[in-house]
């Protein structure tokens, strides 16, 4: 048995928020390389040369890359072989929050109601997805979601009739409706099957696979590159003002589901692609 304390859950998610949204990912920095080497638009190539300077330039000056740093999304691996004493677990990844934002001056995004609209002024509480696994370790990883590629994605019940056709459209639907107002070159991530939430849950967790990482299943990595190949036939280009590179990479989730259904989850993830993930 393994102890772990919350002082150290909390500091190690208040570093990961303020690095999160400083230094753009590697895989998606050589995204924006590889689709800049591609792009057919003159104007989409300029901005795409644009984003990779921008990311050089937040991380030598340690600021954030985009000034929407998100909705704090938490994903905790938890071995079941670890003991946490301090506090509560929840309670300590929500201070981590607090106090990364604080201390990386960070842009508070989050209101406590969604009607009274009153900004809470340390951008908590953060969404947190726990999970019990095997081991004594804590696995942590934080991706700050924005709120213009979030507002875009989309979730519906097909019929299983649809099939790859119908999971193809709308995908594809959704991208073209979002246009330039979910500041592409995108991370795409689809989720397909569970249920009404689970679904939603691995679309989300799609956009955390590195880019280039095809999924182990031969027939959803064929459905990954034909749904990235037909996203960027769209024309809308980086930033919306046209162009061969919508997006630069598309992830497919799966999981088990009624059989009388069919649903599907496009989870949208703009060029600020941002993620850290870290051991305890």
């Amino acid at each position: 048995m393994r102890i772990v304390h919350t002082d150290q859950i909390r500091d190690t998610i208040a570093m990961m928020c303020w690095e999160a949204c400083y230094y753009l990912p590697q895989d998606i920095l050589e995204g924006f390389r590889k689709a800049s080497e591609t792009e057919e638009s003159p104007l989409g190539k300029s901005i795409l040369d644009q984003l990779i300077e921008n990311a050089q330039l937040a991380a030598e000056e340690d600021r954030p890359y985009c000034h929407d740093t998100g909705l704090t999304v938490v994903y905790a691996d938890v071995g079941q072989d670890v003991h946490i004493q301090g506090g509560d677990f929840t309670s300590a990844i929500h201070e981590g929050i607090r106090k990364g934002y604080k201390e990386g001056y960070l842009r508070n995004s989050i209101v406590s109601d969604p009607l009274l609209r009153k900004n809470t002024n340390d951008n908590t509480p953060g969404v947190i997805h726990m999970r019990i696994v095997p081991g004594e370790q804590i696995k942590l990883t934080v991706l700050p979601k924005g709120g213009g590629s979030e507002n875009m994605s989309a979730m519906k019940f097909l019929l299983p009739g649809d099939g790859v056709a119908g999971v193809k459209k709308f995908v594809l639907d959704t991208i073209i409706a979002a246009g330039g107002r979910a500041c592409p070159p995108l991370v795409v991530g689809v989720g397909i099957g569970g249920s009404f939430d689970k679904v939603t849950e691995i679309a989300k967790e799609a956009v955390l696979r590195e880019v280039g990482a095809f999924h182990h299943e031969e027939h959803i990595a064929q459905l990954e590159k034909d749904l990235l190949d037909d996203i960027n036939k769209t024309g809308i280009g980086p930033q919306g003002l046209g162009g061969s590179n919508t997006a630069i990479w598309v992830a497919v989730e799966t999981y088990g589901c009624h059989i009388t259904a069919l649903p599907v989850a496009v989870n949208i993830q703009c060029h600020a692609a941002r993620k850290n993930t870290k051991v305890i």
